[in-house]
């Protein structure tokens, strides 16, 4: 494959993380490498956009575990942490799919994603390539969910809000201490069209741009109409940037 084995996508909500997940993980499952993806976003759009049912979530295991501290304790200090995510790993089309879920109880998250965190680091060697729609915002990586990762790209729409937000995300990224760090770090800008972001506001973000996805109808038309991103065309405009993005990403050492 390539040097880099774990990819994050992350970005202010609304930006289209999700969607170039799905595209780097599609055209990642037409070849011959495993893949595990892993959807660490609350919201759960992930399975949604890759047409694929998830038996179980991370949130289902940690709430199974609420009522017992010593089995909780036991997955988390080295326990059977890497049979309980195996058994709840979505079998995709040439990927695995690992999902964190809703939590239904309110408040902080802080449990679902220290789970998480176990699953991904337990998993993480089984595979070729890694691939992690994040949650939106910088809390997972405050937090070291997303932690030891070869690649983060940022999204981020051409708004000043949102190129605001990936800036926030990226300074995080870059205080990481050394055995935690994010080696590489790029901004992607979606729904680029004729407009161009304010040059300080890039210049803001600490990183180049490491690619462009154009504002491409045949994308919205399939959110609005519930089609999976799977099935679009290797013609259509956000696919063919996305594998461009794919190709610098296996360029990286």
């Amino acid at each position: 494959m390539c040097a880099v084995k774990k990819i994050a996508v992350t970005g202010k909500g609304g930006t289209g993380k999700t969607v170039l997940a799905t595209l780097l993980i599609n055209m990642l499952a037409g070849q011959d490498v495993k893949v595990l993806a892993i959807d660490a976003d609350s919201a759960m759009s992930l399975p949604y956009t890759l047409g694929i049912e998830v038996p179980s979530t991370v949130s289902e295991v940690r709430k199974a575990l609420v009522g017992s501290e010593q089995a909780k304790q036991s997955l988390v200090d080295g326990g059977p942490t890497k049979s309980v995510m195996r058994d709840i790993l979505a079998k995709g089309d040439g990927f695995d799919l690992l999902a964190m879920g809703r939590p239904e109880e309110p408040g902080c998250f802080c449990a679902v994603n220290d789970l998480l965190r176990f699953g991904i680091d337990s998993l993480t060697g089984d595979y070729d390539i890694v691939i992690i729609d994040g949650e939106a915002g910088p809390e997972q990586l405050n937090r070291r969910v997303l932690r030891s990762i070869d690649l983060l790209l940022v999204v981020s729409d051409m708004s000043a809000r949102s190129l605001e937000t990936a800036a926030g995300i990226i300074k995080v990224a870059q205080n990481y201490e050394d055995t935690e760090r994010v080696k590489h770090t790029g901004l992607i800008l979606n729904r680029v069209r004729d407009d161009v972001p304010r040059e300080e506001l890039l210049k803001k973000a600490g990183v180049p741009v490491f690619g462009e996805i154009p504002e491409d109808d045949d994308v919205n038309r399939y959110d609005r109409e519930g089609i999976s991103l799977r099935t679009l065309s290797a013609d259509a405009k956000a696919v063919k940037a996305a594998a461009d993005i794919l190709k610098k990403a296996k360029a990286l050492d």
